[in-house]
Order: structure tokens, then sequence, then C-alpha cells
């Protein structure tokens, strides 16, 4: 027998060896062949894959106003002023009559946001990855998520709602009309320019509105002649975060936050009013799942601030044997000017 073999044997610890057989044909230099399970281990990667979920979209649109010191409960106003009187021609020797300007206060109240988790002291010791880095890393992501849907529902507030149609089709006045060939078009999109237009609403850069879309609404722009994808744009413009492509001077923006009747009840998406069950009949095969879009100009809605994310650490508690880690933030969002936006559902 191989003498490194030998010395092998001779070293290894009984309840390491867990059975000693002499298969047909299998032999080690006219000895017997040893099977070693305890020897084949599952290895662990140090390296941590995360569940994958939406980054952050809304919060790169929003106006932010930034009060540190502000507690829970009470409001950050934002003021904007009204316009003045048109002015006009003027008569020699006749004195201008001065106007008073005037201003709108915005108030957005905050609160505390916040979540925490907590390890053994004996979990910390005996994995083989840093827990609490990888902790860190959930709670950021976390705060991304928290945000994010806070901001959509804000922007889903607005004032003005239309439902999608095709070109050729009548406009529908209630979600409840709202069939599976009801999908967003570009004469949906039209349909909501047309509102932000009449109303006056300003344009990001001075140029463009924004879309934020779910990806089953996109999929049916993308197949449009007038949709022109955000890696063919002829101008070098800074793309947006989750910017996929636009439609005349509306950009889009995709994430799967938008809220529909489609996913489970558990993800952050799921509105139960927005499964249509024409027959009142739950799972009969008939049920129209309604997605939601919005579309809206510059300073649409705003997100204040009274004290910054952060990282907290709860210290050692029950004598030692729980470790405690949270996020905790004081901010509010709120809606500047509702009439800056549009709300499309569609199919």
């Amino acid at each position: 027998m191989n003498k490194l073999l030998k010395l092998f044997i001779r070293t290894a610890r009984a309840d390491e060896i867990n059975t000693v057989t002499q298969p047909t044909g299998t032999q080690l230099d006219g000895g017997t062949a040893i099977k070693l399970d305890n020897h084949v281990r599952t290895v662990y990667s140090k390296e941590i894959e995360f569940k994958a979920m939406p980054i952050m979209r809304f919060v790169q649109f929003a106006k932010v106003k930034t009060e540190l010191g502000t507690q829970p409960g009470l409001t950050i106003q934002m003021m904007t002023y009204n316009n003045l009187k048109k002015g006009g021609a003027l008569t020699e020797g006749v004195r201008m009559s001065p106007q008073s300007l005037s201003s709108t206060m915005k108030s957005i109240t905050v609160g505390e946001r916040g979540n925490a988790v907590a390890v053994s002291e004996l979990a910390l010791k005996a994995s083989f990855t840093d827990i609490m880095a990888d902790a860190t890393t959930l709670l950021s992501r976390d705060v991304a998520l928290t945000l994010d849907t806070e901001l959509r529902d804000t922007a889903l507030s607005g004032a003005n709602v239309i439902y999608g149609r095709k070109a050729d089709e009548a406009k529908i006045d209630s979600r409840a009309d709202i069939t599976k060939d009801n999908v967003l078009t570009v004469a949906t999109i039209k349909d909501a320019v047309e509102i932000l237009a009449t109303n006056n609403t300003p344009k990001f850069q001075g140029a463009y509105y924004i879309c934020f879309v779910h990806p089953h609404q996109s999929r049916v722009l993308r197949d449009d002649p007038a949709w022109v994808e955000a890696s063919k744009y002829g101008a070098p413009d800074q793309l947006f975060t989750g910017e996929i492509g636009r439609i005349d001077d509306v950009r889009f923006i995709e994430t799967t936050l938008m809220c529909n009747g489609a996913v489970g009840k558990d993800d952050p998406a799921y509105k139960a009013e927005l499964l249509l069950d024409p027959d009142g009949t739950a799972d009969s095969g008939d049920e129209v799942p309604v997605y939601q879009a919005v579309l809206f100009g510059e300073d649409y809605y705003a997100y204040a601030v009274g004290l910054p994310v952060e990282l907290r650490d709860n210290g050692v508690t029950d004598f030692g044997r729980e470790h405690g880690l949270a996020w905790y933030a004081i901010w509010g969002t709120g809606l500047l000017h509702p009439e800056r936006g549009v709300v499309i559902e569609t199919a």
C-alpha cells in the first residue's frame, strides 16, 4: 500500500472513517478502498448574494427640503410664490400701481421611520460570514424600498387620472370600464401630456416630462414606432436611474414598484382594488389586473427631511447574548403641485 495512504489512515480519527469496503474491481495497491463520507463537506462561499429588488427611482425627481432638528409630528414649510397679474402698456405721466407679492405655503408633516434587526452572540461567533455587515446591507436596501414606495404613493395621489385607450377609441371615464385591451399606448401618453401642458406644468431641465411605468406597460410601448430606446438617443443626455427610453418630450422610468393587481399580496406593489373582477367570482379567469403609471413635471412632489438616515447600534442586550442594529430617520413626503401630475391606469 502507498506510504502516504498508510500514514493518512493511521492519523485519521476512527469516527471520520465511515466504512471500509472493497468494491469490485477497485483496489489500492492490492489493499482495501476506504470511503470517507464525512470528509466530503458542503462548501460555503463567503460571497453573499442578495435577492433582487427595485433600485431607488422616485427620489431623484423629488423636491428635497432639509430642516435638521424638526421633530416628528411637526411640519416643514415650503413657500411658493404666486404669479403677478399681467403687466401692460404705460401712459406718460401716470404712475405705475405696484402689486403686492403673494405666496402659498406648502406644509409637509414629518414622522419617524425605521427598521431593525437582531442577531444572537452565538450567530456572530459561529457564522462563516460577517453577519453585521450583511445586516447593514439589508437595512440599507430596506431604506431604499421604504422611501421609494412612500414617494410612489405620494406621486400616485395626484388630482388628474386618465385611463388607457387606443388612438381610434374614445376615452373611458372610470377604472371599472378598463378591459384587457386598454393597455398603455402613445395616444394615452399624449392625453396626459395635453393635461400637463394645459396646466402650464414646467418640464424637467426645461425639456422633458417624466413617466414612471411598470415593465408590463412599457412592453407595449416598445413596439410603437414612436419609441426611442435610451441607448439610441441622438443627444448626449444624462440618463436618469432606470430610464429606458422616450416618446417625444416624455422620458420613461421603469420600475416594478408601480402599483398593480397582478402581483402577490406580499409584494410592495400590490393593491387589491386594482384587480377588477367583472362577475364577482374570484379566479374565474375574467379578472383584469390594472397597472398604474404616473406622468409629471417639475416640482410635483417633495421629500422633506428632519433627520437624515442614521444607522444605530443597540449595543449588547440580554447580558451579552444579543446584538441589535437599526436604521432611523425623520422624513415626510407630499405633493407640492397636484395639478402637475397625471395618474394613468391601464390593463
